[in-house]
């Protein structure tokens, strides 16, 4: 459907005469209506009850904006050259009027010419196009019901090269792989289970959801912004050194632009549309969009390639189903580190896509989740494979472990590859981390070009890369990591690097509070992150609050330690390492900045004393 919407001062019209045998029945007479808001209407092919929903609905917006509360519908097919049969687009233009709730609604006759005067106001709002589509309803596009009907042939590969369908493998010393396998063969999203990291989130005080927001969109207290700030700059340190280019692109696009319309309907996922001034919006699910129109008005040479465009996005949005959603697992708005490489030719291609694997793997080691927690699974085209065996043989390799492989007849996707790194947790899910792909069609679809060594245009081939997946995901692994270690009677902890404290210093007595005070502030300038439990509290339950917190050194100072000073010795609590160790203050500064060596710091997110800080009602 194809609305041209106008407000106007008045729109005064008469039919003249039948222009289609199936015009309506009416009386001609002439109308005039003042302080209105006009939509003329194409209905095209395909639209149908859903489509006069969706109109209506955008329609309404825009009048409340306007405070108008009048409206004429207006049949007028000179919009479209692909119209509906007469009898369904009356159908829909009556479904319209029935569903408008705006104030008093009109509709001039169906199937009539007309002569009609119009005066329209003159502000930015008065005028606009609208491009309704049909199919897939508010939740599902049509995307995401095609993928539903692709047939995958599902086998495990194995690092000496043998491929074994699914139903023949012996995973009787792989269950993390045999999880995946099950869990993605079945293509269920859903789960009754409450994942453990779920209730760690809220006691440690890192995230919780937030009551007065859109499912899926999640509140971070200040421990959990500090970890994700942290990891946020780590990532991004790791990509510019690896040769990642930083940009920033806009969250939302237009849903009938040229770029846009067939990458909107081909990508399976559910979208935030957003009304604004006649123009369709959607919040991006991700930061191609931006950036390969940025690379789009590149002058490229072949001598450029490979070229990496790198953003982490804050916030990429995808409408998931509300019984999809988890915690920390799966998210309606997420924060994505994106890069892609422009490459001049598949070689080129697949020998970044080495590079970016063992990228990957390193940034996943590096923040703290083990290979032993997560699989792989290789998605592809028979085509690919057959032509590139020794490539995926490859990565099989790499990974020195059997991997999931799922196989497609035809290209449906606009990858011919794609591999991903999946966190298998506690309650028997898989959910994907890092990943790439080969993408092979939208370096023409987005109009993206470099000049070859003969100075002829091409198009690039593009991977997409996110080196660690979501970073709320990433969050949520470590917290199911931790969860892991609980059921095994084993002491939970963050990556040192990622504690919001790294230091925990208990005064024993009041006179001991000023001494505290000089260690954590000399600790904190030399970038360790210490605060003070000064409460009024026992010893025990400030030691065990600190235990709780998974705090990784607790410092506890007595009149002894305070007299020594810097030089003497301190009882430690080592959380890794389990017992008390005595240790000075240059020791222990020593000994924890060699082991967040080359990570990001930032300082305390919280008031240095305990007792400045709310409790935080959960």
């Amino acid at each position: 459907m194809r609305i041209l919407h106008l407000h106007c001062d008045y729109v005064e019209f008469t039919p003249t005469k039948k222009e289609i045998p199936a015009a309506e029945d009416i009386t001609p007479e002439t109308i005039r209506l003042e302080e209105v808001f006009v939509a003329f209407i194409a209905v095209e092919k395909g639209d149908d009850d859903t489509v006069a929903s969706k109109a209506m609905f955008q329609i309404g917006t825009v009048m409340e904006r306007l405070g108008c509360t009048r409206l004429l519908l207006y049949p007028y097919a000179h919009l479209s050259a692909d119209l509906a049969p007469a009898r369904i687009a009356l159908d829909v233009i009556d479904a319209m009027q029935k569903q408008s709730k705006y104030g008093e609604t009109y509709r001039s006759a169906f199937g009539w010419t007309k002569s009609y005067a119009i005066h329209v106001k003159g502000h930015p709002l008065a005028e606009g196009l609208k491009i309704i589509r049909s199919g897939g309803g508010s939740d599902e596009s049509e995307a995401v019901r095609a993928e539903s009907k692709i047939v995958s042939y599902w086998h495990i590969l194995t690092p000496d090269g043998t491929m074994t369908p699914l139903n023949d493998y012996n995973f009787a010393k792989n269950e993390g792989l045999e999880i995946l396998a099950k869990y993605e063969s079945a293509k269920n999203r859903g789960g009754d289970d409450r994942p453990p990291h779920v209730a760690l989130m809220k006691r440690l005080a890192i995230a919780d959801y937030e009551p007065a927001s859109d499912q899926g969109n999640m509140r971070f207290y200040p421990n959990g912004r500090l970890i994700k700030s942290l990891i946020e700059r780590y990532v991004t340190k790791t990509v510019r050194e690896y040769g990642g280019y930083e940009v920033e692109t806009p969250i939302m696009y237009d849903s009938d632009h040229p770029s846009m319309i067939k990458y909107f309907n081909r990508f399976p996922a559910r979208q935030y549309s957003i009304d604004s001034e006649g123009k369709q919006l959607f919040l991006r699910f991700a930061a191609c969009f931006g950036q390969f129109l940025i690379a789009h008005d590149f002058q490229m040479s072949y001598k450029n390639l490979p070229y990496k465009l790198y953003e982490l996005t804050r916030y990429s949005f995808r409408r998931e189903q509300s019984g999809e959603l988890a915690g920390l697992r799966r998210l309606r708005a997420f924060t994505m580190p994106d890069c892609h490489a422009f490459c001049a030719n598949m070689p080129q291609a697949i020998s970044e896509l080495d590079t970016r694997f063992d990228l990957s793997r390193d940034v996943l080691e590096e923040i703290g989740i083990e290979k032993e927690r997560y699989e792989v699974a290789i998605r592809l085209t028979e085509d690919f494979y057959n032509k590139n065996r020794d490539v995926v043989l490859n990565l099989v390799r790499r990974h020195n472990k059997p991997i999931l492989v799922e196989m497609w007849k035809d290209r449906f996707f606009y990858f011919v590859l794609k591999w991903e790194f999946n966190y298998i947790d506690s309650v028997g899910r898989a959910t994907a981390l890092s990943t790439d792909q080969i993408d092979v069609e939208n370096g023409d679809h987005f109009g993206i070009e470099f000049v070859d060594s003969n100075n002829k245009p091409q198009n690039p081939i593009i991977l997409h890369n996110s080196p660690s997946g979501a970073i709320e995901r990433v969050i949520y692994a470590l917290l199911e990591n931790a969860s892991h270690k609980l059921k095994k009677g084993e002491k939970p902890t963050f990556p040192l690097w990622l504690c919001p404290t790294q230091v925990r210093i208990i005064p024993v007595h009041e006179d001991t509070v000023q001494f505290a005070k000089k260690i954590a502030s000399y600790m904190n300038r030399r970038m360790v992150r210490t605060d003070i439990d000064e409460r009024n509290e026992s010893l025990g339950k400030r030691v065990r609050e600190a235990e709780k917190e998974w705090v990784p050194y607790i410092l506890v100072i007595g009149s002894k330690e305070a007299a020594s000073g810097f030089d003497g010795e301190i009882s430690v609590r080592d959380r890794r390492a389990g017992g008390i160790i005595n240790l000075t203050v240059e020791q222990i500064i020593s000994n924890i900045r060699e082991q967040v060596r080359g990570k990001p710091w930032a300082m305390l997110n919280q008031p240095r004393l305990l007792s400045l800080r709310p409790q935080i009602m959960v």
